[in-house]
């Protein structure tokens, strides 16, 4: 097997973990850097991107990539864990109407703060905060600024309703149940949840992990030149080694992010800024 790097789209399974996801990739690659963009808890289905080789290094780019979720919440119970794998702490009978629900959700589009669930991998003080809340201890986590750029109504019954909602990077889906509740005067438990896209990644085109061989994987692993949405950077060969040498050198490109590339994929993002180009993140 010949395999470098790349990013392979897998349709997460309910009741996997991330992890469970990654060391199953490992397994059939047979090779240790396997990682993944952006957690999926197990009761979560959908769009997970794994990383292979230095593709772990378009996290931070990736991370800012916007996704879209399909949830569905509860009415009449609040858990701990604020979906309904954790332990019931408080019902209601209130059930809201949907005009209520559609006259609440403009309030929760925009840069908005949200405190992150107990039962989350929020570091406190440098530990897990579920491992925390597993312990009983008492701690408060602070609010954190997020943006949800679309929450639409997609369903409506006496009994659960279901919400579309695009949003960006560190944004929890179960504690917008929890939210919209105490704006409602009710309680919505999250109990089903897919991430349907992240940025051009679609739920239609992922992999089912079952599916993937030792045979059949390296056809599934898409080059890095084929996700990132950047132009080609192309230079003589003494100004690429400069360039991945850390040094600058002169261009006429516009301002903007390149890829430096090889005959098989981009080997660098290159930087392009007042006529100087420099290499911000090597990908060889």
């Amino acid at each position: 097997m010949t395999i470098n790097k790349g990013i392979i789209a897998i349709n997460k399974p309910q009741g996997w973990t991330s992890f469970d996801v990654v060391n199953k990739i490992k397994h059939i690659l047979k090779m240790g850097k396997v990682g993944h963009l952006g957690t999926l808890d197990p009761l979560a289905t959908g769009v997970l991107l794994i990383t292979v080789g230095k593709a772990t290094k378009l996290f931070d780019i990736m991370q800012k990539k916007q996704k879209t979720y399909i949830a569905k919440f509860k009415f009449d119970i609040l858990t701990d864990t604020l979906d309904i794998s954790g332990k019931i702490v408080a019902n209601s009978s209130r059930v809201p109407s949907k005009n209520e629900i559609l006259n609440i959700l403009p309030k929760f589009e925009g840069k908005i703060l949200q405190i992150p669930p107990k039962y989350s991998a929020k570091s406190i003080k440098g530990v897990r905060a579920y491992d925390l809340a597993r312990k009983n201890v008492e701690f408060d986590i602070p609010a954190k600024e997020v943006e949800i750029f679309d929450i639409q109504l997609e369903n409506y019954s006496k009994t659960e309703i279901t919400l579309k909602i695009v949003c960006g990077s560190g944004t929890y889906i179960r504690a917008i149940g929890r939210d919209i509740g105490e704006c409602l005067n009710c309680y919505l438990t999250m109990s089903e949840l897919t991430r349907t896209k992240v940025g051009n990644f679609e739920l239609k085109n992922c992999q089912n992990i079952e599916n993937l061989t030792a045979e059949n994987i390296e056809n599934n692993i898409i080059k890095i030149k084929d996700i990132l949405n950047f132009p080609i950077c192309v230079v003589g060969e003494n100004e690429s080694k400069k360039l991945l040498n850390g040094q600058k050198i002169a261009s006429n490109l516009n301002n903007g992010k390149y890829l430096l590339c090889d005959e098989n994929d981009a080997i660098a993002i290159v930087e392009v800024e007042k006529n100087i180009a420099k290499m911000c993140l090597y990908l060889g």
